[in-house]
């Protein structure tokens, strides 16, 4: 064989491997449902925040399993902090296909958290105060998570947030304290609402820097 063919076959043999892997890249992302596509700007506007806070937070792409058994890329906007922490948690979320039924950042719904969590909406970073007092939640530095809400509820004697939620382990999507949800977040150092003595937030989960 010339030295040319012998170059011909190698620059054939590239162009199809290339060809092969780039369809089948595009095939893979054809089988992923799209729920979000914003930018950092996008995903902050309409609220107004402190700058110091601000430029800790960065946007993320997160791949779940969703209600329809199909994988979803959502979105969440979080501390740089625990963006790598998180990363690792919803790939594992995924690959013990936990549902979710969607993950896009409050912005969409006007920051209103009430709204977010009726639509069953996984959501982090939002700058608010916790309900009934004056100090920031733990959302507000987008160093907590809320996950299918409106099948894990805060509970609190006889008040129920979302209201109309319930709570039913049975139900696929929900949390409780023997779920592998709460073993890989708390793997990662994370704390969980369901632990909590005075009320309970199923949905919720929260990392403190401070201890780290």
């Amino acid at each position: 064989m010339t030295k040319l063919s012998c170059t011909v076959l190698i620059l054939l043999s590239m162009s199809i491997t290339s060809t092969y892997f780039g369809q089948n890249k595009k095939m893979k992302n054809k089988n992923v449902v799209i729920d979000t596509r914003m930018t950092l700007e996008e995903a902050l506007t309409g609220l107004k925040i402190p700058p110091k806070i601000r430029e800790q937070l960065t946007l993320i792409d997160v791949k779940y399993y969703g209600f329809d058994e199909k994988i979803h890329s959502g979105e969440l906007v979080v501390n740089k902090k625990v963006e790598k922490n998180i990363e690792s948690i919803f790939m594992k979320l995924l690959s013990i296909k936990f549902p979710i039924e969607k993950v896009i950042p409050i912005s969409k719904y006007n920051w209103d958290d009430e709204k977010s969590m009726l639509d069953n909406n996984t959501s982090a970073f939002n700058y608010r105060f916790i309900k009934g007092t004056k100090r920031l939640s733990k959302h507000s530095y987008g160093l907590a998570i809320d996950i299918n809400p409106l099948l894990n509820p805060y509970i609190k004697i006889n008040s129920i947030e979302p209201e109309g939620a319930v709570y039913n382990p049975k139900i696929p999507g929900t949390i409780t304290a023997e779920s592998q949800v709460v073993k890989i977040f708390k793997s990662y150092g994370w704390s969980w609402g369901g632990d909590w003595r005075k009320g309970k937030d199923y949905q919720h989960f929260e990392f403190d820097i401070t201890n780290k």
